[in-house]
Parts: C-alpha cells; sequence; structure tokens
C-alpha cells in the first residue's frame, strides 16, 4: 500500500512539471509573437513615411521640371520672369532632393527588419543548448 501512495506521487509531480513547462513555453511564444507583431507594425510604418516621402519628392521633381519648361518659355518673352521661374525651379529641386536624400538616410540607418525578435530567439536557443559540465583536464 505504501508502495501505491509513492507511486502516485511522482505521477502528480510529474503531470504539474509538464503542464508548467506547457504553460512556460506557451508564455514564451506569446511573448515572442507580441514582439514580431510590435516590430511588423514598426515597418509599416517605416514604409509608409519612406513612400510618402517619395511620393512627394517625385511630386517636387516634376514641378522642377515643369518649372524648367516654363522658364524656356518665359525666356522668350519679357525681361525678369527668367529669374523668378529659375527660383521656383530651383526650390522645387532643393525640396525634392532633400526629401530624396531623407529617404535613403531613413533606409540606411534602420534596424534589421525583426532584429530584436530575432535576438530573442537565439537567446532562447542558447539557454535550451546543452551545456557541457564536464571539466577539460589538461594533460
Amino acid at each position: 500500500m505504501s508502495d501505491e501512495r509513492a507511486g502516485a506521487a511522482p505521477r502528480a509531480g510529474l503531470r504539474e512539471t509538464v503542464a508548467q513547462l506547457a504553460d512556460s513555453a506557451l508564455a514564451l511564444a506569446r511573448t515572442r509573437a507580441a514582439l514580431a507583431a510590435a516590430e511588423l507594425e514598426e515597418e509599416r510604418v517605416r514604409f509608409t513615411r519612406a513612400v510618402m516621402l517619395l511620393a512627394g519628392a517625385v511630386l517636387m521633381f516634376s514641378f522642377a521640371t515643369l518649372g524648367v519648361g516654363l522658364s524656356v518659355v518665359v525666356y522668350f518673352w519679357d525681361t525678369h520672369r527668367l529669374a523668378a521661374t529659375a527660383g521656383v525651379t530651383l526650390a522645387f529641386a532643393i525640396i525634392g532632393g532633400w526629401l530624396v536624400w531623407r529617404n535613403a538616410a531613413l533606409w540606411r540607418d534602420a534596424p534589421r527588419p525583426f532584429a530584436q525578435t530575432l535576438a530573442e530567439f537565439d537567446k532562447d536557443r542558447a539557454m535550451l543548448e546543452p551545456r557541457s559540465t564536464a571539466a577539460t583536464v589538461p594533460e
């Protein structure tokens, strides 16, 4: 009879241990999924910003091109219209160039997508790898 009680206790302990392990694994997976979702949102915002900056640059360069065309037409008109048109064209070209430069800087300085999630997975894998406890003795 005492053998039956001794046999039952380890089963309950094993069952609790497996349940705790499963709970820990699910919590870990949930945490990693939340981190991946947050990084995905950051990437979406960065991509949207980049698209908007590029759209602005295309618009500004379009105005610059239009200005160059108007400058050529106005050049043959009266006296000072060329300087005004060239100034507006230069302003649009500078704004468009700044937008392209800013977009390139955003992409260049941006972290690698999902870098934090991958780093956490690497930490998890390192913790799960078996460690050699046997000390090597030099001979």
